[in-house]
């Protein structure tokens, strides 16, 4: 069973990266010590696909009913924080309880963040079930809600203690969410491995058809990538914003947009192909490596429609992220692929001129 293990301030924990991992959940969580018992944090929808055989097999939590909120980016927020740890006080979660998350990103960042200030602190542990969780945002121990004057502007860094990624649950992701995770791959193959890149330039077919053999090459090199890299910056001083490719603009465009007409992963796609062109704009970039990168992204599927926003909008967002500098923007940018550098500021015409020029890119990636 591929695990790899990831370092953290709190202490390292595994990434368990197999398809027969969800069955083997219970003696995997049993690692971890004993405890008060297991609550688990789900959506409705994917506790109804995987949840309740989960519940009789952990310590705890059969017999115990499940907390269930929206994994939509609309229920992000600190209002659903606060249903969640209400919640555990009536169920009667102590210090000694484990939090699990079921789910996608959403679900995982918020629980992760419940988890991270409920009682000053309870062991959390991530079951991821989109592949952009399994890849991600289950790793590295970023945990937040968005406001509405943007998105992750509340959170904590907080390691899960344990994260179990079972390949086998993609069988039953909506297509179009499952798309959404293929984009945070292809981040991983631009940012720091040339070889992931190939991969999905010449197995794009594979990998959108969910085949097997291609998740079980890709989930865990893409794991091992993160684990790498949050291993040795945690805080994100330095080289773990190298991550944010394609997230800066693509924050902005959910912020924009309310969090209701892109998924995530669309929304960086969408980034990816901006902060692609803006790297050839001011030099750092070649024609043909913009093309390959455009190209890749492009390939993953539509990009729903980026309608009526305007650069002018975003200015203001992009001006409030969390990476931002006095007001400056600093964007990570591709050197060339399998190499990115962060922390540039780009003249705001060239960040124009690449949001304009998504326009004649959205003919070919538009939802049908």
């Amino acid at each position: 069973m591929p695990t790899i293990r990831v370092a953290s301030s709190a202490g390292p924990y595994d990434v368990v990266c197999a398809e027969d991992a969800l069955p083997r959940a219970a003696a995997l969580v049993a690692r971890l010590g004993e405890s008060s018992g297991t609550f688990f944090l789900s959506s409705p929808r994917v506790w109804r696909y995987c949840g309740k055989a989960l519940a009789v097999k952990l310590p705890g939590g059969s017999g115990r009913r499940p907390i269930l909120f929206g994994d939509q980016e609309a229920a992000k927020n600190l209002a659903t924080v606060e249903k969640i740890v209400r919640q555990l006080v009536t169920a009667g979660a102590d210090r000694h309880a484990i939090l699990a998350a079921v789910g996608g990103g959403v679900v995982g960042d918020v629980a992760g963040f419940a988890a991270a200030t409920y009682l000053r602190g309870v062991r959390f542990v991530h079951i991821p079930t989109t592949l952009v969780a399994q890849v991600d945002s289950a790793i590295g121990g970023k945990t937040g809600v968005n406001l509405p004057e943007g998105k992750n502007l509340v959170g904590a860094f907080y390691p899960p203690k344990l994260v179990i990624a079972d390949p086998g649950v993609l069988r039953t992701l909506p297509h179009r969410e499952y798309r959404s995770g293929v984009y945070e791959v292809v981040k991983y193959g631009v940012i720091a491995d040339e070889k992931l890149f190939e991969f999905l330039e010449r197995r794009m077919d594979a990998v959108l058809r969910r085949d097997p053999a291609a998740l079980a090459w890709i989930i865990p090199r893409c794991v091992a990538i993160k684990a790498r890299v949050v291993g040795a910056d945690e805080r994100e001083s330095g080289l773990r914003q190298i991550l944010n490719f394609g997230h800066t603009l693509g924050h902005a465009l959910e912020a924009a947009t309310k969090y209701r007409r892109f998924l995530h992963g669309e929304a960086i796609g969408w980034g990816m192909i901006a902060a692609t062109m803006m790297a050839v704009g001011v030099g750092h970039l070649n024609d043909s490596d913009a093309t390959r990168i455009i190209r890749l992204v492009t390939s993953v599927g539509p990009l729903p429609a980026l309608g009526n926003i305007r650069a002018a909008q975003l200015r203001t967002i992009l001006a409030g992220d969390k990476k931002a500098r006095g007001g400056r923007v600093l964007w990570v940018l591709p050197r060339r692929i399998g190499k990115t550098e962060w922390g540039i500021e780009v003249p705001w015409p060239v960040v124009v001129r690449a949001f304009e020029g998504l326009a004649g890119i959205a003919g070919r990636a538009r939802l049908g």
